[in-house]
Formats: C-alpha cells, structure tokens, sequence
C-alpha cells in the first residue's frame, strides 16, 4: 500500500451553529490512499470506499508516526472501524 492521507467527515448538521471561522465537529475519522501520480492530494475514496470530496484531509500521516496508531489520539473514539480493519491487516 502506498501513502495513506487521514481524512476527517465533518459533522453536517444544519441544526448546529458553528461560529464563523470555528471548525465543525469531526464526525468520523477515515484512512484514505493518496491519489495517483499526486502524492499530496487525497484520492476519490478512503479505504472503505467513501467519497472524499467533501472530507477534510489532515496533517497527521501516519508513514511520519511509526510505531503510533493511523489516526491521531485525540480522534480514537471516531476512527472508522472499516477502515481501520484494512489498516490493521
């Protein structure tokens, strides 16, 4: 497997009132490939074949912490189980 981006599925409320210029809550925490001949951008679809589009990509890459979990701690509770199966194998 090549590089893995992390992606976040923001919340998508319309009920909830975010601040302007404060960031959404992260729904879902996904592991997504990078795309073809572009090493820094997301491609279409993460690991469990979810459309990346309107996914947020992160900072955190997991190829820069070896030794660590995929996604960044402070989003355990909201890691993707499918795609966190895939990483696992």
């Amino acid at each position: 497997m090549g590089e893995i981006v992390v992606v976040y599925e923001l919340d998508k409320a319309v009920t909830m009132r975010v601040p302007r210029g404060a960031e959404r809550p992260v729904r879902r925490v996904h592991a997504a490939p990078t795309a073809p001949r572009t090493p820094t951008a997301t491609g279409p679809r993460t690991l469990c074949g979810k459309d990346t589009f309107a996914m947020e990509a992160t900072c955190w890459k997991p190829s820069e912490h070896p030794g660590t979990q995929w996604y960044p701690e402070e989003y355990a509770s909201g890691v993707c189980p499918d795609c966190d199966a895939v990483m696992e194998t």
